[in-house]
């Protein structure tokens, strides 16, 4: 019942955001509305009755680009870790979700990336739209290095994509880790549950020594500092939800 009434408030909010977005276009204005979204991510997360505990941002320097990468277990990751991270921060996501109306176009406006999963051709292509804006506008980018969510909640095989994005930008990684998700809205399901997670920010990788050649060695590194954030035991609520199969 909450994520339904979750879907009905977003569409009013959309509603407003799309008079908002109006008014903001002529201008080139921006962050405000990167600002509500983030806003508006927090008053979902509060409806479900989901309560995040957030630790080590205070690794993260607000005026510094950054790729931030987290493992990805549930719909609920996206939204809850951009209303997290502690600067402006756009994301790199599939690109079917640009097609909602209104929504899809202020998200291109605001510097979101789409990429299509589908060709090596299309992810590269969003690979470079997002490096130039970094270098262009200084802008930070979040994306999950699995490419999709985990069927058993269990981490997954990384994909190459946004570490070529960090090394061709020059900016540092920082690894996320995120927990107790999977349990409150597996993949397959349609409904989310209210309960505790937990959102951890390590401290930034820096990528200035490895190259398209080393990436190999990036990739295990922070790999292996998201699955260090992992180690305790996620705490799954009473009856949780069925997957469904997809």
């Amino acid at each position: 019942m909450r994520t339904i009434f979750v879907g009905l408030v977003y569409v009013v909010l959309l509603l407003v955001f799309s008079i908002v977005l109006l008014i903001f276009w002529p201008f080139g204005i921006r962050e405000p509305l990167l600002a509500i979204a983030k806003w508006a991510m927090g008053l979902g997360l509060k409806i479900l009755g989901i309560r995040v505990e957030v630790s080590g941002g205070e690794a993260v320097d607000k005026k510094t680009r950054y790729v931030f990468m987290a493992n990805h277990l549930s719909f609920i990751d996206g939204p809850m870790v951009f209303r997290f991270i502690p600067q402006s921060v756009r994301i790199i996501l599939k690109k079917s979700v640009f097609r909602i109306p209104i929504l899809g176009q202020g998200m291109r406006y605001v510097g979101f990336v789409p990429v299509d999963r589908k060709g090596m051709r299309g992810g590269r292509q969003s690979i470079e739209t997002a490096a130039r804006l970094m270098r262009e506008r200084g802008y930070s980018y979040l994306l999950f290095p699995e490419g999709t969510r985990s069927r058993d909640g269990r981490i997954q095989p990384f994909r190459r994509g946004g570490f070529f994005l960090a090394v061709e930008s020059g900016a540092s990684i920082v690894p996320i880790s995120i927990t107790g998700t999977f349990a409150l809205m597996p993949r397959g399901a349609m409904l989310a549950r209210s309960g505790r997670v937990r959102v951890k920010f390590h401290p930034p990788v820096p990528t200035g020594r490895y190259s398209r050649e080393t990436l190999g060695g990036l990739m295990a590194e922070v790999k292996a500092v998201i699955e260090s954030g992992l180690a305790e035991p996620e705490t799954r609520p009473v009856n949780p939800p069925r997957a469904r199969s997809s």
